[in-house]
């Protein structure tokens, strides 16, 4: 190798990277609540825990509400975006485009305060409709960036053919289109559900008396007691992040061979 030095900074990069998550586990089955070395035995006591916190049930239940209905609702207005950008030329398609994607580059923390003040020069209401309407604003852009890639690789012979068929606009989308392009599809919903329920700066500053999941976490890292709960509780959410952004991998990687496009690369 030429430069042996870089593979082992790439090592101890990706060390430094995920030591923090790898080291999650380790004290959610850890019996002691101190959270240092040396550990002081196994235990599952953390996470049964987590089945007698009402407050916790609480907040999965808003978070997975509103991330449910992120992930629907960006990956609806993604497919309008994407079919619209890789399909037809009009008039201010590239500035457009660039506005909708414009989340994707700015702080979030100045969307958040934005869109707060909006919220309340309209009179709308701080709770779940206005962290639902700040998760689509940040999510859609991932959305539309994933299903760019679904329907560029599109072979749009297949389309004209179908005209060719009889068929209309709609039949057409419905029939060719959309099963081709439904592992981005998934893959987008997959993708919105993980950055939705993982959310907390928008959810925090739109949220008024909303707790959702990262928020409660957040409040209960006050109470040093609590951390070990807090550890068990962030294990079970990486593993749901990995196996999420695992099925959206294999089945973007799905459509990429069903297509026959060319793989530019993908979550994982």
């Amino acid at each position: 190798m030429k430069f042996p030095w870089l593979r082992v900074y790439s090592w101890l990069y990706l060390v430094f990277l995920f030591a923090p998550v790898f080291l999650l586990p380790l004290f959610a089955f850890n019996a002691g609540t101190v959270i240092a070395f040396p550990l002081q035995g196994f235990s599952l006591k953390w996470f049964a825990a987590l089945l007698d916190n009402e407050s916790l049930h609480e907040a999965v239940r808003n978070s997975l509400t509103i991330a449910i209905t992120v992930s629907v609702v960006s990956t609806t207005l993604g497919i309008f975006a994407a079919r619209a950008a890789t399909r037809y030329d009009f008039r201010g398609k590239g500035p457009m485009i660039g506005l909708i994607m414009l989340p994707l580059v700015m702080p979030e923390v100045i969307l958040a305060v934005a869109l707060l003040v909006v919220f309340l020069q309209i009179a709308l209401p701080l709770g779940m409709l206005a962290i639902i309407l700040g998760h689509i604003l940040v999510c859609t852009p991932f959305c539309i960036a994933i299903l760019n890639g679904a329907f560029l690789s599109l072979d749009k012979s297949l389309e004209e053919a179908a005209y060719d068929l009889g068929e209309t606009r709609i039949s057409t989308f419905r029939l060719i289109i959309l099963p081709l392009v439904m592992p981005g599809i998934i893959s987008s919903l997959l993708i919105a559900f993980i950055i939705s329920l993982d959310e907390f700066i928008m959810a925090f500053f739109v949220g008024g008396t909303t707790v959702t999941l990262p928020i409660y976490i957040f409040s209960q890292l006050r109470f040093p007691a609590g951390l070990p709960v807090i550890m068990a509780l962030g294990t079970i959410l990486v593993c749901l992040s990995i196996l999420l952004l695992s099925i959206a991998e294999y089945v973007r990687r799905r459509g990429v061979a069903r297509t026959g496009a060319k793989d530019t690369g993908g979550f994982l």
